[in-house]
C-alpha cells in the first residue's frame, strides 16, 4: 500500500519562537522519567493540532523542560527524523520502504512507529444554505478530478433527493505540501471510488489533476473551504469542526450513509490487518478502506509518533520516552479525545504502544 516516496526536501529545525508551539515537559512524573531543565525537537503531522494543544497544555503541569513540536506536515517531519533535525516526529502515512530504511539508518536500529491519534477525515464543503451532502466514493473522486464541476450535477443529485443544489461552479481544495491526510484520503478514493481515482495513494496531491487550488497545511485547507462559495476539500475532522460554518459530506458505507465519527474510525482501525513486513517497534496498520460494518467510517487516519530506540544523550532518552508514554496513555488519549474528537487508542493497542515506547533508553 504505502509505496509512494517522498521528495526528499531538506528543511532546517525551526525554534520553538518561530512555531509558537512549545510544550514544557520531559517525562511522565510518575514514572520518574523527568529532565527538568532540557530542550526537545519534534514537529509534523498538523492533524494532531488540537490534541498537541491538550497535550502541551496537560503535560507541562507535571514536568519540566522544553518539547517543541512544530506542525509542519508529515514529509517534512520524517524528512526532519530523518536528518535527525528532530528527535520524534508525527506522520499520518506510516513509513514508506525507503523512509523506513532512513529512519534505521538515522537511528543505528529499527525506528520505533506507534499510533497516536486516530480521527475521521472530513469532506467539507462551503455551499450557502446546505449544511450535509450524501455521497459515495465514486462520486467524491469525479469531484476532485474535474470530472464532476457543478454542484446540481446529476451523480450529486440524485443522492441528495430534496436537496435544492445550486449550478455554482465547483472549486476544490487540497493540500500543496507532502501530508499524510492526503495519502489516506487518495488511498480511500483509491480503493473505494470504484475505479473512479486513477492515482495511487500518495503523500503528495497527483500532478496529473490540474483543477482546484492546493494550500499548505491543514489551517490553510479550512481557511480556503471558508473564503470560497462552492467550494469542497478535506481535512481532520477536528478542524473542520472548531473552525465551524461548514458543510459535511456523510460518505457512503454498505447502504448507509455516514457522518464523520471517531467511533466509526475506531471500529475500522480495530477490523484492519497489521502492516506486513515491518519490524517489531512497528505498529503500522493497512486500514481496510472499503469496510461495511454498521457504523463504520473508512475515510480515516491513523497519525504515528516516531521516535528512535536509543539515543546518545541520556535525558533526550528519558524525554521522549516519558513524552510519547504520556501520549499513548489512557489520560493521554482522553485528552485528545475531549479536545479534538479523536477515538482513543483501545487498551490493547495502548498496552502493545506502551511495551515498545518502554524500551526506548540511551546508548550513553
Amino acid at each position: 500500500m504505502n509505496s509512494t516516496s517522498l521528495r526528499r526536501i531538506a528543511v532546517p529545525a525551526v525554534t520553538a519562537l518561530a512555531m509558537g508551539l512549545t510544550l514544557a515537559a520531559c517525562g511522565d512524573k510518575a514514572s520518574g522519567s523527568g529532565a527538568g531543565g532540557s530542550t526537545l525537537s519534534g514537529g509534523g503531522a498538523t492533524s494532531q493540532a488540537n490534541a498537541e494543544q491538550a497535550w502541551r497544555a496537560n503535560y507541562q503541569k507535571a514536568n519540566g523542560g522544553t518539547i517543541n513540536y512544530e506542525e509542519v506536515g508529515s514529509g517534512t517531519g520524517i524528512t526532519n527524523f530523518t536528518s535527525k533535525a528532530y528527535s520524534f516526529a508525527g506522520t499520518d502515512a506510516y513509513l514508506t520502504d525507503e523512509q523506513l530504511s532512513a529512519a534505521t539508518d538515522a537511528c543505528g536500529a529499527a525506528p520505533i512507529e506507534v499510533p497516536a491519534y486516530i480521527s475521521p477525515i472530513a469532506v467539507a464543503f462551503n455551499l450557502p444554505g446546505v449544511e450535509s451532502l450524501k455521497l459515495d466514493a465514486r462520486t467524491v473522486a469525479d469531484i476532485f478530478a474535474g470530472k464532476i464541476t457543478t454542484w446540481n450535477d446529476a451523480a450529486i443529485a440524485s443522492q441528495n433527493s430534496g436537496v435544492d443544489l445550486p449550478g455554482t461552479t465547483i472549486a476544490t481544495v487540497h493540500r500543496s505540501d507532502e501530508s499524510g491526510t492526503t495519502f489516506n484520503f487518495t488511498d480511500y478514493l483509491s480503493k473505494a471510488g470504484d475505479g473512479a481515482w486513477a492515482d495511487d495513494a500518495s503523500t503528495v496531491w497527483p500532478a496529473g489533476i490540474k483543477s482546484g487550488q492546493g494550500l499548505e497545511g491543514t489551517s490553510g485547507v479550512i481557511g480556503g473551504l471558508a473564503d470560497t462559495e462552492g467550494s469542497i476539500g478535506y481535512a481532520d475532522d477536528s478542524a473542520v469542526k472548531a473552525a465551524g460554518g461548514l458543510g459535511v459530506v456523510s460518505i457512503k458505507v454498505g447502504r448507509q450513509y455516514n457522518a464523520p465519527s471517531a467511533t466509526g474510525a475506531a471500529k475500522v482501525l480495530a477490523a484492519s490487518p497489521a502492516a506486513q513486513g515491518r519490524p517489531d517497534t512497528d505498529l503500522a496498520t493497512d486500514i481496510d478502506r472499503t469496510a461495511t460494518a454498521k457504523g463504520d467510517y473508512p475515510l480515516m487516519l491513523v497519525s504515528y509518533l516516531l521516535a528512535c530506540q536509543s539515543y546518545d544523550d541520556a535525558s533526550t532518552a528519558h524525554m521522549v520516552k516519558g513524552y510519547l508514554t504520556y501520549v499513548v496513555s489512557s489520560e493521554g488519549q482522553q485528552a485528545a479525545a475531549d479536545a479534538a474528537g479523536s477515538a482513543p487508542l483501545d487498551a490493547s493497542l495502548s498496552g502493545k504502544a506502551t511495551q515498545i515506547i518502554s524500551t526506548i533508553s540511551s546508548g550513553s
